[in-house]
């Protein structure tokens, strides 16, 4: 009995040693396999040690630890389709990453991809964070079918591509990018842009934190982005803070005299740059100098009254023709970017886009020599080819800008540098603002050059965004009938003739139609509005053109009543003159509040036939600022608006 407990026990202590040995065993054998592996895949060989596994079905994602038939392997991660993702060697092991634990919650894949989103840190070229709204637009998943459609077909047909297919329209079109989505497939992984495809999609965090001194440098020049074997440590990861919206004051008089304008509803802080640059060295001094500027009282070429500050102006225009450098991305493809026109109510981008391409004093090859980036893109080429007519459908061309951007972020580094800040587009549809709408940075920090310019929207920021006058160009000559009649042979008091677009032209005719003789009020029944004939003759022989909004605030009655040297009356709140902070519009232009339409021969009467004189000489004189020429000619409109763009960069840099 007592052998027999005896044995019992010296049983059991042996195999609780055998227990314990067996334990240490596998601890040692444990250790000496997470040290020999590479420490950036321990966490790989843990997993698939205990049999651990990410199962990707549908909208349904579930973590299992029973040994299931697909386990996660290094190099590659499930995708939301059918096939694997691969991501070659050199990029995983860059990364520390986390799986999402959705053994206690499971959640829909959907779910985990939009709170994945939300994080500050994305693996791009642009390294820039997806903003909520913009999310919230990307995120809805539309049709691609009908499939083996070509690519702009599929925009005609009403098709928005999902966020996940962005990158179809980041090659030309027709390149093999492009043509994968044309055949009805999508692109395969190798046709991606390493830093365009982001972790976050498969539910792969970035915990990975970059030093600040990796932030002070750029990219630089080199092959393209697509060509370089990059990590993640050699791009500055950009973390985005909300900042308070506020308008910025300045305490000097002179300053303040040619400040940007501040309306209410349309203030803004710009950002400061995430690194510096010797061109921003360059603006501040010339910021300095433009503060400084010597009293000019006459001048050769300049009438001091339809100015703000003329000593300031001259200054700073001086500078800019000493100074200014523009560099023109050559990327975009045909007829959207580089292919202007030059006629009809938008003509002014086109004109633009035109001189700009061909100017030499201002435009630099090497855009580190750059001040400003121009994003040379047409609105109405853009709304032409993309906009199917009658389907209110916007939406295809805010992407196609937005995309261009990514792209554009994505190959150099200039676009992160400042957010934006020292880019600038020039756009004179009626849409182009809203085309801006789905790029946070481009609609925030860009200067826009808008003829669409309303102060009562989010979108054009008074101070930063600049009028583009809206100029009918009716032949290629832009100033074949620029010129009136004296004021002796003017005697009609006021004039407008014109569809009845928007809300405020049925109220000026409800008022002034056929109501009095010396009010030559009519509507789009007046033979000869736009042509060579009536329109323009009245225009001529009228003291007063009545330039009312249309849809939008704009209308290039503004800039034909300057040009039949007619003084202008403009009625369209919230409309922001062109160079308000340059040009003095109460010297020689009348501004009417809509409410006062019933009231509008009353105010034109109280003007005294002096002042009168006065405005219609004024109008004479500051005709040369808003005048197209083949050949751009000094302080043309040509130039004024280049002086805007030069003027508000300036004056809106923070370091």
């Amino acid at each position: 009995m007592e052998y027999n407990l005896w044995g019992n026990r010296k049983f059991h202590l042996e195999l609780k040693s055998l227990i314990l040995f067996l334990w240490v065993t596998l601890l040692v054998v444990s250790l000496f396999k997470c040290f020999s592996v590479p420490h950036e895949q321990a966490i790989w060989f843990l997993l698939s040690s205990f049999n651990v596994s990410l199962h990707v079905s549908g909208n349904n994602t579930t973590l299992n630890a029973t040994s299931p038939p697909n386990q996660i392997k290094i190099g590659e991660i499930p995708s939301l389709g059918d096939g694997l993702v691969n991501i070659t060697d050199p990029l995983v092991p860059s990364y520390n990453v986390k799986i999402p634990d959705m053994e206690e919650d499971p959640e829909p894949v959907e779910k985990v991809l939009n709170d994945s989103r939300q994080e500050n840190a994305t693996i791009s070229g642009g390294m820039r964070e997806k903003r909520k709204e913009e999310n919230r637009v990307l995120d809805k998943q539309f049709s691609l079918s009908p499939l083996g459609s070509p690519l702009l077909d599929s925009f005609k047909n009403g098709l928005v591509p999902t966020s996940s297919h962005k990158q179809f329209l980041l090659s030309p079109l027709g390149s093999p990018l492009s043509d994968s989505f044309k055949n009805g497939s999508v692109p395969t992984s190798s046709q991606l842009n390493p830093f365009s495809f982001n972790l976050s999609q498969l539910g792969v965090q970035v915990t990975k934190d970059v030093p600040k001194s990796e932030i002070s440098e750029p990219l630089g020049n080199g092959p393209p982005i697509s060509q370089r074997n990059l990590t993640i440590e050699s791009v500055p990861l950009i973390k985005y803070t909300k900042e308070k919206v506020s308008v910025v004051q300045k305490k000097n008089p002179m300053v303040q005299s040619m400040s940007p304008s501040s309306l209410s509803g349309s203030s803004f802080r710009p950002m400061k740059p995430r690194w510096s640059s010797p061109r921003d060295k360059e603006l501040l001094s010339a910021k300095e100098q433009i503060q400084n500027a010597p009293l000019v009282k006459k001048d050769r070429d300049l009438y001091p009254p339809v100015f703000q500050n003329i000593s300031m102006f001259k200054r700073s225009y001086e500078l800019m023709e000493r100074m200014f450098k523009i560099y023109i991305y050559q990327e975009g493809e045909k007829p959207i970017f580089h292919q202007p026109l030059l006629t009809g109510i938008y003509a002014s981008e086109g004109w633009f886009m035109k001189l700009m391409e061909a100017n030499k004093q201002f435009v630099v090859k090497d855009p580190k020599l750059a001040h400003m980036f121009y994003l040379p893109y047409s609105s109405r080429q853009l709304q032409i080819t993309l906009y199917v007519p009658n389907t209110h459908m916007m939406q295809p061309l805010s992407l196609y800008l937005k995309y261009y951007v990514d792209m554009i972020a994505e190959k150099y580094p200039f676009w992160n540098r400042t957010g934006g800040s020292d880019h600038f587009l020039v756009a004179c549809h009626d849409w182009a603002p809203s085309e801006t709408k789905l790029h946070p940075e481009l609609r925030k920090n860009t200067i826009k050059v808008l003829c669409n310019a309303d102060s009562s929207r989010e979108i054009f920021k008074v101070g930063k965004d600049i009028t583009l006058p809206e100029v009918y160009v009716r032949v290629k000559n832009p100033v074949a009938y620029v010129g009136g009649k004296p004021v002796s042979q003017r005697p009609i008091l006021a004039f407008f003739a014109g569809q009845m677009h928007g809300k405020v032209r049925p109220i000026l005719l409800k008022y002034w139609e056929n109501k009095d003789p010396d009010m030559k009020i009519l509507g789009p029944k007046f033979y000869g509005i736009g042509k060579k004939g009536p329109y323009i003759e009245y225009m001529k022989l009228s003291k007063y053109c009545i330039c009312p909004k249309g849809y939008e605030v704009n209308s290039p009655r503004v800039m034909e009543a300057i040009y039949f040297e007619c003084v202008p009356v403009i009625i369209s709140d919230n409309f922001v003159l062109p160079f308000d902070n340059i040009l003095n519009w109460k010297a020689f232009s009348v501004v009417i509040l809509e409410r006062d339409i019933p009231r509008l021969k009353e105010i034109l009467l109280s003007i005294s036939e002096k002042r009168y004189l006065t405005m219609q000489a004024r109008v004479k004189r500051v005709q040369k600022h808003f005048l197209w020429h083949n050949k751009p000619v000094k302080y043309d409109l040509f130039h004024m608006i280049l002086h805007s763009i030069w003027h508000n960069r300036i004056h809106n840099m923070r370091l």
